[in-house]
């Protein structure tokens, strides 16, 4: 019986059985919601004889080896007039070893790991992600952003965390928080009454006293039926024009509005942890320059981290996403620190060079520019941690706020210094500006 995961490399193996299949590409493997697949071509070799009894044969292969997972032999074929516009639009990506056979997958949620938003040319938008939850990542961004703020710049932070929020009781206290926050806006938007809350979403911290941070919480003051709308944020919405909008795109709508009418320098988005659709928004849809990828040194992490990685590679985006990214090592314990620091920074290459890096043949000479690969010890590579320390101090996320009202800097970069060295870096921040 065959599985999903054997879905397409036997696939593969039918049609590299068939090599006069090259001459019928481009074919577009459509894989349903169910799983199924079916084989769609140009129309016109629908009367073809030839081409027609090649790909009767690829049909009834597969549909003998994929089983539960074909469509019937009758109903396999399917003919479009524009299968090349098709496979434009759609986030298709190349069959191993079989040029001009593309799939695309057919999901039930909107969220794209593979269709990658370019970086933007306004405010540098920066994500931190966390494959687990309860890494300090968000305790990390709010530290961030008060350093940041203190050197001058107007910071914009976004807590994506719709379904475990918390982030905005961090930098801002109770009576500070503003009325409605992303939940609000994408519910209403889809009624065409987002302009109501709009203008009271974004609340100003007290914490900085030479920049600014503006925060676009998950909910507002009061969250009301916040389970209610949280059912409803994934909704795309139909347009008046007839056109779909998906919620990614929404999502993105928003967050350009923001930033126009509140024109931040810096803009911090907490996603949500896990690989899940909200987390795909935050690191693949909204054009973010920067993705800090949160690692503690534990199977759990590298098994999921690999996962992600090996989907960019399978889809062919690699290229689009690798040099965005970015391993801190999060809550680097206080004894054996440098021991444990070197076992992060090995399994992270590990997972970098097996599914991110060009691998370079040995003893070949490049020029600069011809592979994209870095040492393991390379302090420069995505690969190599920015390390946040665990510290007693900043353990409870509640009180923050009132924690970076007294603390000292020195004390946040003992904690936090690589990781701000390395953002203030990534947006060219002055370290001497404070």
């Amino acid at each position: 019986m065959t599985t999903f995961d054997e879905i397409l490399p036997k696939l593969a193996a039918i049609f590299q059985r068939h090599p006069d299949v090259a001459s019928i590409a481009p074919i577009l493997v459509n894989r349903d919601l169910n799983g199924r697949v079916r084989l769609i071509m140009d129309e016109k070799w629908e009367t073809n004889p030839a081409a027609r009894a090649e790909l009767d044969a690829i049909a009834r292969e597969a549909r003998d080896a994929l089983g539960p997972h074909a469509h019937s032999a009758e109903q396999m074929l399917m003919f479009e007039p524009n299968i090349e516009g098709s496979i434009t639009e759609e986030s298709a990506f190349p069959l191993e070893d079989c040029a001009g056979i593309n799939v695309v997958d057919r999901l039930a949620m909107e969220g794209d790991w593979a269709k990658i938003t370019p970086p933007l040319t306004t405010a540098q938008r920066i994500v931190f992600f966390s494959i687990k939850g309860g890494v300090g990542r968000s305790t990390a961004l709010a530290a961030t952003a008060w350093v940041l703020a203190e050197r001058g710049e107007r910071v914009l932070v976004l807590d994506m965390d719709l379904e475990s929020p918390g982030l905005s009781s961090s930098l801002l206290p109770q009576d500070r928080r503003p009325a409605y926050g992303i939940a609000d806006w994408l519910v209403e938007d889809l009624v065409d009454n987002s302009e109501l809350v709009f203008a009271d979403m974004v609340a100003t911290s007290e914490l900085s006293r030479n920049g600014d941070i503006l925060v676009v919480p998950a909910h507002g003051k009061d969250p009301g039926e916040y389970l209610s709308k949280l059912g409803r944020v994934w909704m795309s919405k139909a347009g008046r024009n007839g056109q779909r909008e998906s919620w990614p795109e929404r999502l993105r709508r928003l967050l350009d509005r923001v930033e126009e009418r509140w024109r931040p320098s810096v803009v911090l988005i907490d996603s949500r942890a896990g690989i899940d659709e909200a987390a795909s928004a935050c690191l693949t849809g909204l054009g973010a320059s920067t993705i800090l990828l949160f690692a503690i040194d534990g199977d759990q992490t590298w098994t999921g981290y690999r996962m992600l990685f090996r989907h960019w590679r399978k889809a062919g985006r690699v290229r689009e996403i690798r040099e965005r990214l970015q391993i801190v090592g999060a809550m680097i314990p206080e004894t054996g620190a440098d021991k444990y620091f070197e076992e992060l920074r090995e399994r992270a290459w590990d997972a970098f060079a097996d599914e991110l890096y060009d691998e370079i043949p040995a003893g070949a000479i490049l020029s600069e520019g011809d592979s994209w690969s870095f040492d393991q010890s390379d302090e420069s590579a995505p690969h190599y941690p920015w390390a946040v320390r665990w510290h007693r101090g900043f353990a409870a996320l509640q009180s923050l706020h009132g924690k970076l009202s007294v603390i000292g800097r020195d004390e946040i970069n003992a904690v936090f210094g690589p990781l701000i060295e390395g953002v203030m870096a990534s947006v060219e921040i002055d370290r001497d500006a404070v």
